[in-house]
């Protein structure tokens, strides 16, 4: 339809006539003078100045258009919102950049089919595809008859960052890793670039689920936008207040991270002497005598550094013995007690505080993920609940040492990592994996999975190898958590990998 269809001016004739000859079914607003679109925020290329000019938009029985803002309305960053579609369930969007106005885009997040379609490459080519449709009877927006995958937005960061140094590496675009920079495990992209043809569905679903009932209002939201002139469409879950639907890509945890962590912390504290502060490591001899066995990663971290002192964090303790790891008897019951984990600093969040700790699997004395469990065991007891902070403590210092290089490029450096690591502190505004029921995974070849079903029943359990860090447990918003119930104890596998609550009831 759109290869072949009218021209942009054929089809403002068009719709001219049909408004005389349907008023009923088709009413056109007025245009804009050049005036106004001079003081657009966004450059205005002449063909699209010549439908402005006779249009401002449209309205049908079933759809309303507007082709530019009046009154208060502004442009959003890169893009115009031309009208609602679904019944205002989703939005007609049309790229605003310098080399043109394109693509068209309908996004409608809602449902259990979600709907994100590229319409047509651009203004005109979809007012002409329009007004087509139009005469011809049809009211319902164009589906796609080709398809293309919206990609991880991590995937395309770390294939860019990984064909650095070696020329033409396949797959890299450096590109789209400009529009993603770092990239982030809730946002997809979709390339607009040599789409195979139009109108062109995009294959993708929100990384959040309303259809999981949890114990909370949901107000997730899908937030888009066009960026790069054109180039690429951005899709990004807001997950609140509804678990997450589906795993993400999450950062790559670098093989060296224990070296690279050592290295960028010693940088930062001999440039930032006054915010970051490294206390001294320890001796091999020192750590063969721990009750724990010391794995070699954990180990080059602590013969470089026992303690990280960042202005606007809680000091991390990493030798042991530090007066901040001191926890009641009963909450080191309920966490797994001797040799299950390692403490590593005191979380303190209003007039609660929550005790960092990297999960040691016991059987292979492997240490794994870093979590952040309330210290109260009272409140921990009635509300079970926990933070995902890192895979592992190098990934934690990698990630504090990217936090601090930021913040030291501006003001008030104190102020804005207690900003940035809110997320230290247990149920604080980040997505919710689901604690499933551990039944669920019955006869599961997952060998985890499997292993979480023999807890007592009432257990629920999340796995946390795909679910984005930071992230937010929280056992007692599952629906199916027992009413008023009282948790016994923490479960964790795979040296944190799953995370599981059983509570007293189910203890029998």
């Amino acid at each position: 339809m759109y290869d072949a269809g009218p021209s942009v001016v054929d089809a403002v004739r068009a719709l001219r006539e049909l408004a005389r000859e349907r008023p009923e079914e088709l009413e056109l607003f007025e245009g804009f003078t050049d005036a106004e679109l001079d003081g657009w925020a966004v450059a205005v290329p002449e063909e699209v100045r010549g439908v402005l000019r006779e249009i401002g938009g449209l309205e049908t029985e079933d759809h309303e258009y507007r082709f530019g803002p009046r009154g208060r309305e502004v442009f959003a960053d890169g893009c115009w919102t031309l009208g609602e579609t679904d019944f205002g369930e989703g939005s007609l969007i049309v790229g605003v950049g310098a080399a043109g106005w394109g693509p068209v885009v309908a996004v409608n997040p809602w449902g259990a089919d979600p709907d994100v379609t590229v319409e047509a490459p651009d203004f005109s080519t979809w007012l002409a595809g329009f007004a087509e449709r139009f005469a011809d009877g049809v009211a319902d927006r164009p589906r796609g008859r080709f398809s293309v995958p919206a990609t991880p937005t991590v995937e395309i960061a770390e294939l860019a960052e990984g064909s650095e140094g070696s020329e033409g590496s396949a797959g890299a675009d450096g590109e789209l890793a400009a529009l993603v920079g770092r990239g982030d495990p809730l946002t997809d992209l979709v390339d607009l670039r040599g789409l195979p043809g139009y109108p062109c569905a995009v294959e993708w679903e929100p990384y959040f689920s309303t259809f999981r009932e949890t114990a909370d209002t949901g107000s997730s939201e899908v937030q888009f936008e066009i960026v790069g002139d054109g180039r690429a469409l951005l899709l990004r879950s807001v997950v609140s207040g509804d678990f997450l639907g589906r795993s993400v890509r999450r950062h790559r945890v670098p093989a060296d991270a224990a070296r690279r962590a050592v290295a960028e912390l010693r940088e930062l504290a001999d440039g930032c002497p006054a915010f970051v502060v490294l206390d001294p490591g320890c001796a091999d001899s020192v750590m063969d005598g721990w009750t724990v066995p010391v794995p070699e990663d954990v180990r080059t971290v602590l013969r470089a550094i026992g303690g990280v002192a960042i202005a606007g964090l809680p000091a991390l303790r990493l030798l042991p013995g530090a007066p901040e790891h001191a926890v009641d008897p009963e909450l080191h019951r309920m966490l797994g007690g001797d040799g299950s984990y390692w403490p590593l600093a005191r979380i303190s969040h209003g007039r609660g505080h929550a005790l960092a700790q990297i999960r040691i699997d016991a059987a292979t004395g492997r240490w794994g993920y870093v979590v952040s469990v309330p210290g109260d065991g009272e409140s921990l007891r009635e509300y079970p609940e926990l933070a995902l902070l890192a895979e592992s403590l190098p990934d934690l210092l990698l990630t504090f040492a990217r936090l601090a290089r930021r913040a030291a490029s501006g003001p008030d450096f104190a102020a804005r990592m207690a900003r940035d690591t809110r997320w230290l502190f247990p149920n604080t505004g980040e997505p919710w994996p689901r604690p499933a029921p551990v039944g669920e995974w019955a006869g599961s070849a997952d060998p985890l999975l499997a292993a979480a079903t023999t807890l007592p029943d009432g257990s629920h359990a999340a796995d946390l190898r795909a679910v984005p860090i930071p992230s937010d447990l929280c056992f007692y918003r599952a629906a199916g958590w027992p009413y008023a119930a009282r948790l016994e104890r923490l479960h964790f596998a795979g040296a944190g990998q799953l995370a599981a609550a059983v509570p007293v009831a189910a203890l029998g």
